[in-house]
């Protein structure tokens, strides 16, 4: 679990200047409290440190998964969650939730394997299905040496890994192995949480990320950023299209270029296997999930004025770490979910 907070004597005195020049109290705020996805993670904790810096106040996120995220904000024990798996509408209605998206990302697989950099492999959908299947159990398989003739692969066996929680990362991965394995459709289906046929479970992108670190032959799912901080090798892809791709900012704004935010209830878009020559293939937003009826009126319009502040001034943040920002009009469009959130005397914040 992370929690994100500026101790120390230095974020204090930075906090307190920062109250000072706005003229406000906000040094004695409380903290913004929000749990939920990995996936946004590492942009959710630069926002919040150049947040505190600027105001004083800080994220409390406690980065548990998508499932967790869920649970946490349908219990009220939390200002917002946060998933990459969205809700429907019906779910929404149910829970009296609130949603929206904050910023595109994409999952890679990423490897283990000596000699393998970055970009090395290449991988196509039905390989990945048939890996995580259990159907292609060491690297030297026939499919893996069509797709890969100019690279040596070992003869070692294939040590799968994949998450052990509740996770938005599951879903997109999950969606998308649905969509191009008939085979993987009818026996795994996607969801957030999966019978998986093979594999070593671990917690989190960051426990996915250290478990394929730790163990040679390994292969598994993360965050592009977490592959990045990480310095690990991810693989490129062949897309909807036919053409190999790398994942990236590019290839993820390419991913999204098609969706239709306002014609799906909650702006709940899949972006998995998108169409278009440059498409990153298992591309997904990141949402975020508030109560309707907030229990605290002024924990939420904490809540969103953070938010209104990372799409006014986080876009750069974002690109840096390979997110796709939200352009202003998916922003107004997650503004007008927000007039649906009123206080406890029922009036709109």
């Amino acid at each position: 679990m992370k929690r994100l907070t500026l101790a120390a004597m230095a974020g204090a005195i930075a906090a307190m200047a920062a109250a000072a020049a706005l003229g406000t109290s906000a040094v004695h705020a409380a903290d913004i409290s929000g749990a939920g996805a990995t996936f946004p993670y590492p942009i959710y904790a630069k926002w919040a440190d150049a947040y505190k810096k600027e105001t004083g106040i800080g994220l409390n996120y406690q980065s548990i998964g998508s499932g967790g995220g869920i649970k946490q904000i349908i219990a009220k024990t939390v200002t917002f969650g946060a998933t990459d798996k969205p809700l429907k509408a019906e779910e929404l209605a149910k829970e009296g939730l609130v949603q929206w998206p904050m910023v595109v990302g994409g999952n890679v697989p990423v490897v283990n394997l000596d000699g393998i950099k970055p970009g090395d492999l290449v991988l196509d959908g039905p390989a990945l299905a048939n890996i995580y299947l259990g159907k292609i159990t060491t690297w030297d398989d026939a499919a893996l040496k069509a797709l890969n003739p100019g690279v040596t692969l070992p003869s070692m066996p294939i040590v799968v890994v994949r998450r052990s929680d509740g996770s938005g990362t599951t879903f997109i991965w999950t969606d998308y192995l649905s969509k191009v394995s008939a085979d993987w459709k009818a026996k795994v289906g996607a969801s957030t949480a999966v019978e998986w046929p093979v594999g070593i479970g671990a917690k989190g992108n960051e426990g996915v990320a250290n478990n394929v670190q730790q163990t040679k032959g390994a292969i598994g799912y993360v965050e592009f950023a977490y592959a990045k901080q990480n310095k690990m090798s991810h693989t490129k892809l062949i897309n909807k299209a036919g053409k190999t791709v790398e994942p990236g900012l590019a290839s993820f704004q390419a991913a999204a270029a098609n969706a239709k935010w306002d014609a799906t209830p909650g702006m709940g878009e899949i972006l998995t296997d998108q169409p278009g020559d440059t498409s990153w293939p298992i591309a997904g937003a990141t949402f975020i999930l508030m109560q309707k009826a907030a229990a605290n009126a002024e924990d939420s319009k904490s809540a969103l004025k953070f938010f209104a502040w990372a799409y006014a001034n986080g876009g750069q943040m974002a690109s840096d770490l390979d997110y796709v920002p939200m352009p202003d009009s998916v922003v107004a469009i997650s503004k007008k979910q927000w007039e649906g959130i009123a206080g406890p005397d029922g009036k709109p914040l």
